[in-house]
């Protein structure tokens, strides 16, 4: 069985610590580098529900998207629900590793999943990493569907391709708008209007997206926007970091068992549908 060290250097491999944006916080967060590792869990969030599920699961690395302590902290104390993670963590000898903005802009990376799970083909990064050569890296992806659709039926394929979440997919844009080709980016993505403008996308598929942002965008330009959960965009990118993590252990002849979590760590847990004004309740 491979040690954790050897574990986290091919998770270094897919997505080098050095590729994270300055502000981010990734790598190891807990863990003996001379543990050995079976079984490997991959999850969006490192909440303590999937603390929980790793712990169910006889796991002993916890493999996430966003960081734990993105901000730094003062304390881990267990009476904070920070500190519960690391504390729980610790108690049943499970590491935590995360790969944030690194996984975002890797050669595949979050937003790659993000078009696989929406039947789109990648034609190139919407936002290109200036270090890359091959012009394969980068921030969110522009794509083509194999034959144009509605706006209509694009949101309709997402809302079902996609982890269900109480928000499902908002939509601004006429319905009846033909696309050809699309941008994608999983997590938030509001900041990057001007580089889909430029990229002459019909539409913009990510999340998070904000009211005076989306009305200044829809004002300058016909693009449509689609708005799913953030945990949702990312979500994909878990079964592909899993795949990848299974093909580097089958190169290493290592007897790793990779799993993907399928709890749902979207916070919003309801939606009630709005009437319109004036009507009765």
């Amino acid at each position: 069985m491979p040690r954790l060290s050897e574990v986290i250097a091919a998770l270094e491999t897919l997505w080098p610590a050095e590729r994270a944006e300055s502000w981010d916080a990734v790598g190891t967060v807990v863990g003996d580098p001379d543990q050995e590792v079976t079984r490997v869990l991959f999850a969006v969030d490192p909440v303590q529900d999937t603390v929980d599920e790793a712990v169910r699961l006889d796991a002993d690395l916890l493999v996430t998207h966003h960081p734990l302590y993105l901000r730094g902290t003062t304390t881990v104390a267990a009476s904070t629900s920070k500190g519960r993670v690391v504390h729980t963590l610790i108690k049943h000898d499970i590491a935590l590793h995360v790969a944030h903005t690194n996984a975002d802009t890797a050669d595949p990376g979050v937003s790659d999943a993000l078009a696989g799970a929406l039947g789109l083909r990648v034609v190139r990064p919407l936002v290109p990493d200036a270090t890359d050569p091959e012009g394969r890296r980068g921030l969110g992806r522009v794509c083509e569907p194999d034959h144009p659709v509605t706006v209509r039926e694009f949101a309709a394929r997402a809302a079902e391709r996609l982890p269900a979440t109480a928000q499902g997919i908002r939509v601004a844009g006429d319905p009846e708008a033909l696309l050809r080709t699309v941008a994608v980016s999983g997590g938030a993505g509001d900041s990057l209007f001007d580089a889909v403008r430029a990229s002459g996308a019909d539409a913009f598929l990510t999340a998070d997206l904000r009211h005076h942002p989306v009305s200044e965008a829809r004002a300058e330009s016909p693009l449509a926007l689609l708005d799913a959960a953030h945990w949702a965009t990312e979500w994909p990118w878990c079964e592909q970091a899993a795949a990848q993590l299974d093909e580097v252990s089958d190169r290493h002849g290592w007897d790793l068992r990779v799993h993907v979590s399928r709890t749902v760590t979207d916070p919003w847990t309801s939606h009630s549908p709005s009437l319109p004004l004036g009507a009765p309740n």
